[in-house]
């Protein structure tokens, strides 16, 4: 069974895995643009599609935790602001030998955390305002251990560049779906029928790719990250039961947190875009394990 320090190595090859993952689908939305929009073109916009994967990728690794934060609507405590917050966050820091990360705030009575950040130095922990109110001083112990957990197994880094190259892959295919049927309508009522079976066939598939591969990369975030979280945090508190109530009380939580979307969510210590589906359907296709198992583990620490 892998030790920590090989999930750590893991989590940093699976962040260049999950760059070049982005930068070949770009590359296919580019040569189909370039081969039906500009009559042949297909390899020069591969070209130009790469060109822009690696400045995509190049500003997602320096300003997605900006952007994440941004898109959270949070803001920045310092420690006159929140002096009791702010010692919990240096006791962790302390405990687990990772640089104390800056704190952030979203207000939202509902009850949630993430952390981002692409390595320890530059860390960043955010929680609700309502799990720092509602929850019990081992309790948010055990949740802000976990999200440092986080920081130094370096998860921030490959999660914080999958919620932006995921909506950047949805946009492009999107844009393309969209201007392939626009072509495909005008060139019919130009009497032009050559290529309109293809275009359609390629555009039901990019409106069927599409979301797979946001799903895909997704889970790229393994759930098996949560778990390690969960379990390195237990060892900095050396209290699981702290981080087991905490997530009881949060998978309680019916609040619903408004900040939140499908291009995050999997950034949160809990789900927060609850779906309709069924429960063996919505843990399939989850980015977090069941909350269930996750509280079962850490009771029998």
């Amino acid at each position: 069974m892998p030790n920590i320090y090989q999930n750590i190595s893991s989590n940093k090859r699976d962040t260049v895995l999950v760059v070049m993952l982005f930068m070949l689908v770009i590359s296919i939305i580019g040569w189909f643009v370039g081969q039906y929009y500009y009559e042949g073109s297909g390899f020069f916009m591969v070209g130009m599609a790469l060109i822009f994967s690696g400045i995509s990728g190049f500003f997602s690794y320096y300003n997605s935790d900006k952007i994440v934060l941004g898109v959270s609507g949070a803001r920045k405590v310092e420690y006159e602001d929140a002096p009791d917050l702010h010692n919990l966050v240096d006791n962790m820091s302390i405990a687990s030998g990772i640089p104390k990360p800056q704190v952030y705030i979203i207000q939202d009575s509902s009850m949630n955390a993430f952390a981002t950040g692409r390595d320890p130095k530059h860390g960043v922990i955010c929680l609700t305002t309502g799990i720092i109110q509602r929850l019990e001083k081992r309790e948010l112990e055990g949740v802000i251990a976990h999200e440092m957990s986080h920081i130094g197994n370096y998860d921030t880094r490959l999660m914080s560049i999958v919620s932006i190259l995921v909506g950047g892959i949805s946009l492009l295919a999107d844009w393309f779906t969209r201007g392939a049927f626009y072509k495909t309508g005008r060139r019919s009522r130009n009497g032009n029928r050559g290529d309109n079976g293809l275009l359609f066939i390629l555009g039901a598939l990019f409106l069927i790719i599409s979301p797979v591969v946001a799903t895909l990369i997704k889970l790229a975030v393994n759930r098996k990250r949560e778990y390690l979280a969960d379990s390195t945090a237990a060892l900095i508190t050396r209290y699981p039961a702290g981080l087991a109530r905490a997530l009881r009380k949060i998978s309680q939580d019916r609040d619903i947190l408004e900040a939140a979307n499908s291009a995050t969510a999997h950034l949160y210590i809990s789900d927060p875009v609850r779906g309709s589906l069924g429960n063996t359907v919505s843990n399939l296709f989850s980015t977090h394990p069941p909350i269930e198992e996750r509280i079962r583990r850490l009771e029998t620490m």
